[in-house]
């Protein structure tokens, strides 16, 4: 086959100029990631042959093999691992097939040090070569074919790919390196890298100086090392290296499970939210082995859903070496090690919440949102996860949970109140707020997506009903409060009639409103709409449309503030003869107003604005 030339995939191309000419200071980190890949490639090949033992008999002792050339100014990175064929060279080193890279590439901003640290959470790989190298050249033979290939690329648009003579199977790459960067051919510098960052790969990392080789690193697995043995910076590097992480990890778990089941885990919750923390799939990126052989880094059933952030390794001592992917789907000995893992996992956190909690509240804004998910999928550890949900509210500045909510609750108040939307701060201005602001009832805001969910499946918590502020009636007469009081005490105070308005405004929009009432929640608005009791929450159907879920509009409620001047007024105008005919423009204004305070889009835009601009030349007049 003749040499093909290609053009890289519109993201890794973006990916190679960002990378290339970024003044990026650690820069030894491109060797981290090719071993690390190396690293893999031996692991693959090594699960592959408890199978097909003939793919690794010619050479079975697995390595990574790093040989600098000071004469040619280059730095080979070679593995006896699972090498690569024609079309993976294609597919591994010209795209990037991983979830969520369209919307990570639109995330990049063209600023250098911005870009760097979104790509440090993407994992750069292979493509960090290029930060030291004009040129980067792969030789792979994959086990039990006889082609090899060879790819090369100066990392500015193309590729090239054609057939290679390589005896023994496996990846040897080669980097052309840059005239300013050959301290990266200096043995200490090389073992210093290897030192720093791969210590712990569980394989002979082996360093070719002047025809002598040595091994230069520890080659054995960090988590089977007692914890004592182990340093905060070594549990670092590991989290960084295992998981392609450019973070410090927020929490580390590192335990031996005895007993009818035996495995050690070594987990890591990040500091920083993963790029693909909303991928569809939802997969866990923790990787599984069997007595030191890696696995699978997706087993479907270790880890549940809701904390697909966790990164790290399990390694089992129970669980057959040949087992399938297909086989992990149903094993019971995995389900066991799942709940075990949740829990524990779990336990950690809440140990962080209760000493740390303004730690914990930085982990809650980045990854709590996916943690709620659990409280609708797991019913088992549902009262593990309740007392770690933390939320905005009206009474609060900082993040607050359920048990704080509940201990401030007034006397007579039964319920625990929210109110869902979008963004915070339009949800803190919400007319809805105003009669539980007024009496000092505190209002959960919550803003994420998954709030629509895990509040209905929950139903209730220490006896206290969840209830939306912007459905049915809120009952604030029945709370106990200081104003309380004051308010019985003005209840012989004369009281505007807005019978006739209300009457008049149920006319004039027929169908448009389930109903139109006086208001006990409005203190300051004049208007607002509300759900009737048995219908969906407002946002609740929002969001719904905007994915086609639901069709037509579901009559509000029009809830009208008696004690606004502009009610009043509107209210002695409607005892007037002739009152529908001089208030109908006026009654649509207000339905709109509620309409517009609730973020719904105006289903007639140039009626209000014909509306609103008669109501301007009257009052000008």
């Amino acid at each position: 086959m003749a040499q093909e030339t290609r053009t890289f995939q519109a993201e890794v191309s973006r990916l190679l100029d960002i990378v290339a000419h970024s003044l990026y200071s650690q820069k030894e980190i491109f060797l981290r990631e090719l071993i690390s890949n190396a690293s893999d490639a031996c692991d693959r090949l090594r699960y592959q042959a408890i199978t097909k033992p003939e793919l690794i008999a010619d050479d079975p002792e697995l390595a990574v093999t790093l040989t600098p050339d000071k004469t040619a100014n280059t730095l080979t990175v070679a593995d006896n691992g699972i090498g690569m064929s024609h079309d993976e060279l294609i597919e591994n080193l010209g795209t990037i097939a991983q979830s969520g890279t369209a919307n990570f590439v639109k995330s990049l901003s063209g600023d250098s040090k911005k870009d760097m640290a979104l790509i440090g959470q993407f994992g750069v790989g292979f493509y960090s070569a290029f930060m030291v190298a004009k040129r980067v050249e792969v030789v792979s033979k994959k086990a039990g074919e006889s082609e090899a290939w060879r790819w090369s690329s100066d990392g500015k648009g193309e590729f090239t790919i054609e057939p290679a003579e390589q005896a023994v199977r496996g990846t040897t790459i080669t980097l052309y390196l840059n005239d300013d960067e050959k301290d990266f051919l200096e043995d200490y510098r090389i073992q210093q890298v290897v030192k720093t960052y791969s210590d712990h790969i569980a394989l002979p990392i082996r360093l070719v100086i002047g025809g002598k080789t040595n091994t230069i690193n520890a080659a054995s697995a960090l988590w089977m090392r007692p914890k004592s043995e182990i340093t905060p910076e070594q549990y670092k590097k590991f989290y960084q290296d295992a998981g392609h992480q450019y973070d410090e990890p927020w929490l580390t778990i590192h335990a031996k499970a005895e007993g009818t089941l035996e495995y050690t885990f070594l987990l890591f919750v990040p500091s920083t939210k993963p790029f693909d923390l909303f991928d569809v799939d939802r997969k866990s990126k923790v990787k599984l082995y069997v007595r030191r052989v890696y696995i699978t880094d997706d087993a479907p059933g270790l880890i549940p859903p809701y904390l697909r952030f966790l990164k790290g390794v399990v390694d089992s001592e129970d669980l057959p070496l040949n087992i399938s992917r297909e086989m992990l789907q149903n094993n019971p000995m995995l389900a066991r090690m799942k709940t075990q893992l949740t829990k524990r996992v779990v336990s950690e956190l809440a140990k962080k919440a209760k000493d740390e909690p303004e730690s914990y509240a930085t982990f809650w804004e980045a990854l709590g949102v996916v943690l709620k998910e659990g409280i609708y999928e797991d019913f088992e550890n549902r009262e593990l996860l309740l007392p770690l949900v933390r939320f905005r509210s009206t009474a609060v500045d900082r993040f607050t949970s359920l048990d704080d909510y509940v201990s401030r609750m007034k006397p007579g108040q039964d319920a625990i109140y929210f109110i869902t939307g979008d963004k915070l701060d339009v949800l803190r201005k919400s007319p809805q707020l105003e009669g539980f602001r007024a009496k000092g009832v505190e209002v959960m805001l919550l803003t994420d997506p998954v709030d629509e969910f895990w509040l209905p499946s929950l139903g209730d918590y220490q006896k206290h009903e969840f209830r939306s502020v912007t459905r049915g009636a809120p009952e604030l007469d029945k709370i106990e409060t200081p104003e309380k009081k004051a308010d019985e005490e003005k209840k012989d105070e004369p009281k505007t009639d807005i019978s006739s308005l209300i009457a008049l405004l149920k006319l004039t929009l027929g169908d448009a409103v389930r109903d139109v009432r006086v208001s006990e929640r409005l203190t300051e608005s004049a208007v607002c709409l509300v759900a009737d009791k048995e219908d969906m929450d407002l946002h609740m159907e929002r969001l719904l449309r905007q994915h086609n879920r639901v069709t037509g509009d579901t009559k509000r409620i029009l809830e009208v503030n008696p004690k606004h001047k502009l009610i009043a007024r509107l209210a002695v105008l409607a005892g007037k003869d002739g009152a529908a005919d001089d208030l109908e423009d006026m009654a649509w204004l207000l339905f709109d107003q509620a309409r517009l305070l609730e973020g719904e889009a105006l289903p007639d835009p140039a009626a209000f604005a014909t509306r609103m601009s008669a109501a301007l030349e009257k009052g000008l007049g």
